[in-house]
C-alpha cells in the first residue's frame, strides 16, 4: 500500500510499533503546514526552518503520547503552536502568514491575488496579537473555534469576540484597497 494513502493515525501506530522510518512520511506530510507556522512566528524562512525541524523532533518524542482523541494534524499543530508560544515569549514576535495564489490561475488572477494577499497581510500584522492569533488559526489553518480554544487556552466566546472584533477592525483597515470586497472576512 502506497504511503500516500495510509492515515497519519496509521503511520503513528505504525513507528511506533517500531517501522520508524515512516516517519518520513509525516515530515513529508506536514513540513510545508509546520514551515507556515514558523514563518507565523518568525519573519525569515531560516528560523521558520529551524523552528520545523525542532517542532518534527518535538513530535516524536512525544508520538507515544498520541492517544487518537482527535486528529493527528490538530495534535501535531498544537505542538508547533505552543513551540512557537514560547519562543515568542521569549521575544519573538508572531507574523502572519497568507496563502499564495492558487497556480492555476491566469496571470490577472495571480497579480489580484497578490495584491489582495498583500493587503490582507498587512492590516493582519496590524492586529492586537489575541486577534491575530485566532484569525490565524481560523482563517489560515481552517481549524474551528474548539480547536483554537485547546490549542490557545483562550475561552470559546473569547475567540468568537476576538474573530468578531478582528473582522470588524480588518474591514475597516481594507476600506479602499483591492480587499476591501474580500468576502472570506
Amino acid at each position: 500500500m502506497s504511503n500516500s494513502r495510509v492515515t497519519d493515525e496509521e503511520i503513528v501506530h505504525r513507528v511506533l510499533n517500531g517501522d520508524v522510518d515512516l516517519f518520513a512520511e509525516i515530515v513529508r506530510r506536514y513540513q510545508r503546514k509546520i514551515f507556515n507556522i514558523g514563518i507565523m512566528f518568525f519573519r525569515n524562512s531560516d528560523d521558520a526552518w529551524d523552528f520545523a525541524q525542532e517542532v518534527f523532533v518535538r513530535a516524536y518524542e512525544a508520538l507515544n503520547s498520541f492517544k487518537g482523541k482527535s486528529k493527528f494534524s490538530f495534535w501535531f499543530t498544537k505542538i508547533a503552536y505552543n513551540h512557537g508560544i514560547n519562543m515568542a515569549k521569549s521575544g519573538v514576535k508572531p507574523e502572519s502568514l497568507i496563502e499564495h495564489a492558487s497556480e492555476g490561475d491566469s496571470p490577472h488572477e495571480s497579480f489580484v491575488h497578490g495584491e489582495i494577499r498583500d493587503a490582507l497581510k498587512r492590516a493582519v500584522e496590524l492586529l492586537p496579537e489575541n486577534f491575530r492569533v485566532c484569525v490565524d488559526l481560523y482563517f489560515f489553518y481552517g481549524l474551528s473555534y474548539a480547536e483554537i480554544s485547546e490549542i490557545t487556552g483562550y475561552p470559546v466566546n473569547t475567540i468568537k469576540s476576538n474573530m468578531f472584533r478582528a473582522k470588524q477592525v480588518l474591514r475597516d483597515k481594507l476600506k479602499g484597497t483591492i480587499a476591501e470586497d474580500y468576502h472570506e472576512m
